[in-house]
């Protein structure tokens, strides 16, 4: 590496010499051929070429004018031999063009080949185009007008492009982005137009001073309050994600889940199916979804063949990862967002969801059982994980990123302070631990915070940003209550509106939906821990379940096993096991449901035990209080 840093520089600069000599040996043969090279490049201005000392000269240069140096010494071929040897392992490992060639003034072939500027322009075009006309049609007296259906319309449109962002090829976090400036545009120049030096503004101001809302459309003064409040609150919930997802990155880095996947060494496809549910169920109480179906499709690719086994295991851990995640503060977006802004607190909500979030992974399970996939013949396979190792210090590492993770809810408990202080808490901690411990290894840069901030999933967060933003503003005016109070006319009952959002979660990303329900409903109407909050918390948390499309853990299920949508809505489980007692159920319930059936009978269990308990007025500790051999009576 350090003769490919010495090449780099060479290339940058001036060459340093001595007598007319080069510092460096001359490139060997293999690196002119590799992608980085500026001599893969012959067609391009100004290519530079190397000299027999290594010297760097120009395409230009007439090769009359250029110093032939006496033959290298033996130290010099030595030297030469060893970099050659270098610069082979490193193209060999991979044929991609090095960060720094980005900085050089040539680019590859590759580029050159499927670069079309006639197409790029017509792109380009279109875009300004589709900019000026939107620009044009923001500033019509309508807009201003009739303010309320102009954003509604920007958002249906913007979440459309979201919705189809495959078919569009545009990346969701920049619609989003776009989408949450217009909507705010619309909502700082819709309304009243107030005239400087004009008597109306100083009685809008005077009234917004008592009011603040007696004027029917407010000045771009207003909306930016409006504004700065709602990036208040919006910032609490990036903040979070970017602390927890760059202490996952970390444990990760340093192989410290390895700890939870090596236990795994069960081989009966039944116990598999249990076991890999269970222990999603679990992980994802405390990580997020998607970092829990990464590591354990993961652990699937190694411990079971390619086979519809493994797609259905797939499929569990989809289910398993969105019920985990219900039930505790930290474990979905969703709660965590309802947790941030107060709608749910932590122990009430764990012990209200526990049971229910359990129902909606065990059904499913118990369903899936009966299959012939599963009662199947054993996997054979290698160990698990058994070519990989982990890192050092991973077990430190794993135990203190977890304790930061689990710390958070006792933070805002002792502290009064927002969550996101407390997971910046448990960053700072592990920051510091890591550079510590690796203090003078330079070979353990990849095990550093900088670079596990480099891999965090920040179109992610971007993404989550602009939908934060852009419902904020319809929650600013007012559009959110009012579908609140039509849903509350023709829906009075709060159960099927909970039931809903989730339903619709399957279809629709959870993380606007309920952004929209925390501002259609206030703390006012439904107080906090209330029976339409947890199970708010538990459907749009679970409700992803149900198509593969509808929650983060599905969509990195469905790119790691090249699973299709459909696979996911069609796939049937042949009926096995016993054909006695169990046989006529088995034909009926498993061989008729799909997984995305399978998926909603759980998420209508878990609904069902939700109301049994709140109704009974009963708890987990009270129900195994409850039972003779356990309760000691």
């Amino acid at each position: 590496m350090s003769t490919l840093i010495q090449f780099r520089i060479h290339c940058l600069s001036p060459p340093l010499q001595f007598k007319k000599r080069s510092l460096l040996p001359p490139p060997p043969p293999s690196f002119l051929s590799h992608p980085c090279s500026d001599f893969s490049l012959p067609k391009l201005r100004g290519q530079r070429i190397f000299h027999s000392n290594g010297v760097l000269a120009r395409a230009e240069d007439k090769p009359g004018n250029s110093s032939s140096p006496s033959s290298p010494s033996s130290s010099q071929q030595t030297q030469a031999t060893d970099s050659e040897k270098k610069i082979q392992e490193l193209t060999s490992s991979s044929g991609e063009c090095d960060p720094l060639c980005s900085v050089d003034e040539t680019s590859s072939q590759d580029f050159e080949a499927t670069y079309q500027p006639k197409t790029d322009l017509f792109k380009a075009l279109a875009i300004l185009g589709a900019a000026a006309i939107g620009t044009v049609a923001i500033n019509q007296s309508w807009v201003a007008a009739n303010q309320d259906v102009a954003m509604a319309l920007l958002f249906g449109i913007g979440y459309a492009g979201i919705i189809f962002e495959e078919s569009l090829a545009f990346n969701k976090s920049g619609v989003g982005l776009l989408m949450a400036v217009s909507l705010w545009v619309v909502r700082s120049i819709g309304g009243l137009k107030i005239v400087k030096n004009d008597i109306w503004l100083v009685l809008y101001k005077l009234t917004c001073k008592f009011t603040h809302y007696l004027v029917q459309a407010p000045s771009t003064e207003v909306a930016v309050s409006e504004l700065t409040h709602a990036s208040a609150e919006v910032s609490e919930i990036v903040f979070f994600l970017l602390g927890a997802m760059t202490i996952v990155e970390i444990v990760d880095a340093h192989q410290g889940f390895k700890l939870v996947t090596d236990n795994i060494t069960t081989r009966k496809p039944r116990t598999l199916l249990w076991v890999v549910g269970l222990v999603t169920f679990l992980l994802s109480s405390i990580l997020d979804n998607l970092t829990s179906t990464i590591v354990m499709v993961s652990l699937l690719r190694k411990l079971v063949p390619p086979s519809e086994y493994r797609k259905l295991l797939g499929a569990v851990v989809v289910i398993a990862a969105n019920a985990g995640g219900a039930w505790t503060p930290i474990g979905d977006v969703t709660t965590t967002m309802l947790w941030i802004h107060g709608q749910i607190s932590t122990f009430p909500t764990m012990k209200a969801l526990i049971v229910p979030s359990a129902v909606s992974l065990a059904v499913p399970l118990a369903l899936l059982s009966l299959t012939s996939e599963v009662n199947g013949t054993g996997q054979d396979s290698p160990n698990v994980l058994s070519s990989e190792q982990m890192a050092p210090r991973g077990l430190l590492v794993f135990s203190v990123g977890i304790g930061a993770l689990v710390f958070v809810p006792v933070f805002k408990a002792l502290t009064g302070l927002p969550p996101f202080m407390g997971m910046l808490l448990g960053l700072g901690v592990l920051w510091i631990l890591t550079d510590a411990i690796h203090y003078g290894e330079s070979d353990r840069q990849k095990l550093k915070v900088p670079q596990a901030l480099s891999r965090i999933d920040t179109q992610g967060v971007l993404f989550f940003l602009g939908i934060l933003l852009s419902v904020s503003s319809l929650e600013a005016a007012g559009i959110l209550r009012e579908l609140a109070n039509y849903l509350d006319a023709h829906i009075p009952n709060i159960e099927l509106i909970a039931s809903a959002i989730g339903v619709v979660s399957a279809i629709i990303d959870n993380v606007p939906l309920v952004a929209a329900t925390m501002g259609m409903y206030e703390l006012t109407s439904f107080p906090q821990d209330s029976e339409f909050w947890q199970l708010v918390a538990y459907c749009a948390g679970t409700g992803g379940s149900m198509l593969i499309i509808g929650s983060a853990a599905g969509v990195a299920f469905m790119g790691m096993e090249k699973v299709d949508f459909f696979w996911y809505l069609r796939k049937r489980g042949s009926g096995g096991g016993d054909d006695s007692d169990g046989g006529v159920f088995v034909v009926v319930v498993v061989v008729a449901l799909a997984v995305s059936g399978v998926a909603f009978v759980g998420y209508a269990a878990g609904i069902a035990a939700y109301l049994a308990i709140h109704n009974l007025h009963l708890s987990l500790p009270m129900t195994v209080a409850q039972v003779p051999f356990l309760s000691g009576s």
